[in-house]
Parts: structure tokens; C-alpha cells; sequence
């Protein structure tokens, strides 16, 4: 497929964590994965609560919005979704994505890892990782990110990386109003970095994910 959809040669790698473009095999990993928890059952860390439901359920969330991903990457509108993998195990989803790319050169990350796998330090490395193809890779400028209020660990790795907070909204969330914080990272915070924070960063497949993308 490389040729004909170069995305799917796309890798970022650090260490032992792979982030990497999804296929099939990989899709259906993940859809198991999100059918055995996301998150606590008292917590609720995104807009839409497609973690709710039977495991069947969730499961079909995951492949209905994948293949949707998958199918409607354009340089005007992506939505890349790569699976974060470690010893060939698919441990969650790290996505990136932008409207109008090669003109705003800024773009929004958005991650969740299954539950088993939470409390590892896997959250800041794979932000990082992605944060490096956006900069590094993508040549961004901006990149955005969100999370309520009450998800400590998002807003915990957001801040530990040295976003700016970039204003509240108030979203409608299970029926309730809850505070959601927007964060910003531009170019000149993401160089400069302290060294704990400069992981090596391998990145293949990049030049023909640019070309499709129209970058």
C-alpha cells in the first residue's frame, strides 16, 4: 500500500514505543483493547462517550471511527491515528489532527491508552513522540490540546511538557456541564525543552506521509 497510500508506511519510534499507522491487524487490536476499559467507571475523559455500552459496543466505536479516519484523510482535513505499540503489543491510539494544514501549520493531538496500561509514563513519551513528527517531521508550528478539568493525568503530562494554558470552555459532557482547559505548544516552547525531555526519535516514512497530505 506504501505506494498508493504512503501514510501507511508512517513510524515514529523512541525506544522501545512505536507509533505507527494502523491497519487492520492493528485496528482490530485496539477495538479488543478499548472493549476491556479505557477508563475508570466514574470517569469520563471525553466529549463524545464512546466508552460507554457493552464491550461489543465500545469495540465497534473504535473500528467505526477508525475506518472513518482512515477513509477521509485529505490536505484539507486528516486526522492521522497511529497505534502506540511496545514488543508488538498495540497499547492505545495516539492521534494528530489539522484543518487547512499547509496554511495554519498548527494542529490538535488527542490520545487514551487501555486501562491496564495507564500509570507508566507511556502518556508524556508518546506525546512526545508525536509532538517530534508534527515539528520535527511536519514542520508545525502550533500544536493544541485539550482535556477537562478533572483528567488529572492529561493535564498533568500537557503541563510537564511546557504547553501554555489557552483558555476554558464549558462543554456539554454526559448530559452535565463540565470545564474543559485548551493548551498550547508553539515552536520556539518545543525547542526549548529541558534534556529531560529530548527524547531520540526515529522517524520513517515521513517524506511520502508530507506528499499526501500535501505538506
Amino acid at each position: 500500500m506504501d505506494d498508493l497510500w504512503p501514510l501507511a508506511a508512517l513510524r515514529v519510534r523512541s525506544g522501545d514505543l512505536e507509533l505507527r499507522y494502523m491497519d487492520d491487524a492493528d485496528v482490530h487490536a485496539l477495538a479488543r483493547l478499548a472493549a476491556d476499559g479505557v477508563h475508570t467507571p466514574d470517569a469520563m475523559p471525553f466529549t463524545v462517550s464512546w466508552t460507554r455500552g457493552t464491550p461489543t459496543e465500545v469495540a465497534r466505536s473504535v473500528l467505526t471511527y477508525q475506518w472513518g479516519a482512515r477513509a477521509s484523510a485529505t490536505p484539507a482535513k486528516w486526522n492521522l491515528e497511529l497505534a502506540v505499540v511496545r514488543d508488538g503489543e498495540v497499547l492505545g491510539s495516539q492521534g494528530l489532527g489539522a484543518h487547512d494544514f499547509p496554511v495554519t501549520r498548527t494542529a490538535e493531538t488527542g490520545s487514551w491508552l487501555g486501562l491496564r496500561h495507564h500509570g507508566q509514563g507511556i502518556g508524556t513519551r508518546m506525546r512526545l513522540m508525536i509532538l517530534h513528527l508534527f515539528f520535527e517531521g511536519f514542520d508545525g508550528l502550533r500544536a493544541t490540546t485539550s482535556a477537562f478539568d478533572d483528567n488529572a493525568p492529561s493535564n498533568g503530562v500537557t503541563r510537564r511538557i511546557g504547553y501554555t494554558e489557552n483558555g476554558v470552555d464549558v462543554l456539554a459532557r454526559e448530559g452535565k456541564p463540565a470545564t474543559s482547559r485548551r493548551y498550547v505548544l508553539d515552536r520556539a516552547a518545543w525547542d526549548a525543552r529541558p534534556a529531560g525531555l529530548r527524547p531520540e526519535v526515529t522517524l520513517v516514512g515521513v517524506d511520502g506521509a508530507r506528499e499526501q497530505l500535501g505538506i
